[in-house]
């Protein structure tokens, strides 16, 4: 039976336990200043962000929990505690009445106008800052393939902002 199991060697094994104490600790040291500062938690800012970069400020909440690694349910929740600050509302698809919009108001805009620096800044400094341009592109692209074997519909492109 064991003769079956691929172990891992100890290369293998170093990098795993890396790649694991980053998945572990990284959001909890994003989540933290962005509370004590914002007032909001991490994936809040997720869903608000994602909606702030998206055209006209909507986009389909499957959409909206694909980009933040959610489901549905938990972004439902999310949007509904949004809607009940003003924050965001929900739209239903005129093409295609089974499906939802998530729509960040004017309130919900200036949330992110305001935790924007702070979470850019703490990504920078815990994340792109420590690495060089080349291992950027490597953990970029190893990301990607990671993310692809997890999610069947593959990686949700990052929406592309204008500079």
């Amino acid at each position: 039976m064991d003769d079956d199991v691929r172990w891992l060697d100890a290369d293998e094994q170093r990098a795993w336990v890396l790649v694991s104490q980053m998945m572990m600790r990284l959001p909890g040291a994003l989540e933290s200043r962005m509370q004590k500062v914002a007032g909001i938690g991490y994936f809040e800012y997720l869903v608000l962000s994602g909606l702030s970069m998206a055209p006209g400020r909507r986009m389909h909440l499957k959409d909206v929990a694909r980009f933040s690694g959610s489901s549905l349910s938990r972004l439902s929740n999310t949007v509904r505690r949004f809607e009940e600050r003003g924050w965001a509302r929900r739209e239903v698809d005129p093409e295609d009445g089974r499906s939802t919009f998530g729509v960040l108001t004017d309130a919900g805009f200036e949330v992110v106008r305001v935790a924007a620096p702070l979470h850019v800044e703490e990504v920078r400094r815990l994340v792109l800052d420590p690495l060089t341009a080349r291992q950027l592109a490597t953990i970029g692209e190893a990301s990607r393939r990671i993310v692809a074997g997890i999610d069947p519909e593959g990686p949700f492109e990052p929406i592309d902002v204008p500079g």
